[in-house]
């Protein structure tokens, strides 16, 4: 019952969060580049519910500008890191010999790397900008996938219905996305769910170090930075970004627990009249 109602209120929370940046343009009290110097580090108020930053711009409207280049970054690299891995661990489930060593090794040497340190390396070379913070968290985003995908694509090419396609004709194609992919959904979206919010404070910390869009523009993290020397005298600057992060950061992965341990109980079940089958 409590986890439902953690579910519940971490899916509400999360509509709200996205649909505010999603309808940003039109709700937005203020420009998020207008300034104002003579309300400067403004506290709350009604004109301005977060106050403003050292340049009289007013921290909600920003807020919710910023949310649409975080939230978009990490959802790109989410999608684009769980297609590699998951087609690169069936394809070592699948293909095993030499190929299955290499992959899993090069998974292994990357894994074994702190990630943060290797999307620093990336976007110093590549320079600033969504393309190089997308690059930077996909060099080594997508192991978990791989590694998750070849042990569940392994299991499941095991089974008989599996072999039974192979014997009759199927192609491997066929086999793959008809009989081997459907199984992997589920663990795949729960660990997306998990990688989400792994990757939105990654994407917060980066811009945090400047390594993101660049002023006037901003994000989650950028306003972290930018407001951090005047946390003193205005507090909701560097509280209202900090607490997005987390929030929808902490929302995303309490979903994608719930989501791993449906996953798990299907799996479960799903293998239970093959070993009832064994046992007779």
């Amino acid at each position: 019952m409590r986890s439902r109602t953690a579910l519940i209120v971490a899916a509400s929370v999360l509509a709200v969060v996205v649909l505010s940046v999603a309808l940003a343009p039109w709700i937005s009290p203020y420009p998020p580049a207008q300034q104002s110097l003579a309300e400067r580090l403004a506290p709350a108020s009604p004109t301005h519910w977060l106050g403003t930053d050292h340049l009289g711009r007013d921290t909600l409207s920003r807020l919710l500008e910023g949310g649409s280049f975080s939230l978009a970054v990490a959802c790109a690299a989410t999608l684009l890191t769980a297609a590699l891995g998951t087609a690169i661990g069936v394809v070592s489930a699948r293909r095993r010999g030499w190929i299955d060593e290499v992959l899993t090794r090069t998974s292994d040497v990357l894994l074994a790397l702190p990630e943060m340190v290797i999307a620093l390396f990336v976007v110093a070379v590549l320079g600033a900008g969504p393309v190089s913070l997308l690059l930077a968290l996909a060099v080594t985003g997508w192991t978990p996938f791989a590694r998750l995908a070849r042990a569940l694509a392994y299991d499941v090419s095991s089974r008989g219905f599996v072999e039974a396609a192979r014997v009759l004709g199927c192609s491997p194609s066929f086999v793959v996305f008809r009989h081997i992919l459907p199984h992997l959904s589920g663990p795949l979206l729960g660990q997306a769910a998990l990688r989400f919010g792994q990757f939105l404070i990654a994407v917060g910390a980066l811009s945090y170090l400047g390594l993101g869009v660049q002023p006037p523009q901003s994000d989650w993290g950028s306003m972290l930075a930018s407001a951090q020397p005047y946390a003193a005298r205005s507090p909701l600057g560097v509280l209202a970004p900090g607490l997005v992060i987390f929030t929808v950061a902490l929302c995303v992965t309490l979903i994608g627990q719930h989501l791993a341990a449906l996953a798990g109980l299907r799996t479960l079940l799903s293998l239970a009249p093959s070993r009832r089958g064994s046992d007779v």
